[in-house]
């Protein structure tokens, strides 16, 4: 007795191995076109940023040094001179008290007035958030600022992460992210990107912060803008979606 052919209502097994390849490669582009941008954040918001400063983490929980540390400091130093002095002070507190906490408080007002709750939500998730994580993290890492120098603009707090560079970051994250679906996507990420650069390296020039300091900053700025963005918007729904 013959058993009956199971159903194949698609048609698959009878497809030759070429059609069936092009169908595979159908489906993976239409995946891609309604899912690539959240599958490319996932991966560089998330999963890129998280490997990176678990790794970072566990050299200062161990209380390893880091090789690149030192020398990238003491090159730093080389730099120094009065103009240079001056220049970075002024980046530095741009990165900061003096321009990026306003610039924070006043992208969420202006959202809200705009009547763009989703928006100003994640925004203030992202933002808020980011200035509490890194309080906490500092505390629990409790790790000494370097040494190795006199700072002109010294501080008080514990190192790891820095929070200039956190600020920074998030704050960068947040306006690229809500702008990427707009026009304005390119000239933010070009205007934004060299500010966390520069204020980053204030900090190591200023010799207030490890190298290392800033990259986990940097990292856990991405980590925590990403996660916000997908709690906000989820996969329903992009900023300034009406």
């Amino acid at each position: 007795m013959v058993p009956p052919e199971r159903p194949d209502p698609e048609g698959l097994h009878r497809l030759p191995l070429t059609a069936a390849l092009r169908l595979e490669r159908g489906l993976l582009r239409e995946v891609w076109q309604r899912h690539g941008g959240r599958l490319l954040l996932v991966f560089v918001g998330l999963l890129l940023p998280m490997w990176g400063f678990a790794e970072l983490a566990d050299e200062i929980r161990e209380s390893e040094p880091l090789a690149f540390d030192e020398p990238l400091l003491l090159w730093a130093r080389s730099l120094a001179g009065p103009g240079m002095d001056r220049w970075l002070v002024a980046v530095t507190d741009a990165g900061y008290l003096y321009g990026v906490v306003p610039a924070d408080v006043l992208l969420v007002v202006a959202l809200l007035l705009w009547r763009r709750l989703p928006e100003a939500t994640f925004a203030a998730i992202a933002l808020a958030g980011s200035a509490l994580l890194n309080v906490g993290t500092k505390l629990l890492f409790a790790r000494e600022r370097p040494s190795l120098w006199e700072s002109i603009a010294p501080e008080v707090t514990y190192s790891f992460p820095s929070g200039h560079a956190m600020g920074s970051a998030t704050l960068a994250w947040v306006l690229v992210l809500l702008a990427w679906r707009t026009r304005w996507r390119w000239p933010v990420l070009l205007l934004v990107a060299p500010f966390v650069v520069l204020v980053g390296f204030s900090r190591v020039y200023l010799g207030v912060h490890y190298p290392s300091d800033i990259l986990a900053g940097w990292a856990a700025a991405s980590v925590w803008a990403a996660a916000s963005y997908f709690a906000v918007f989820r996969f329903r729904s992009v900023p300034w979606h009406r």
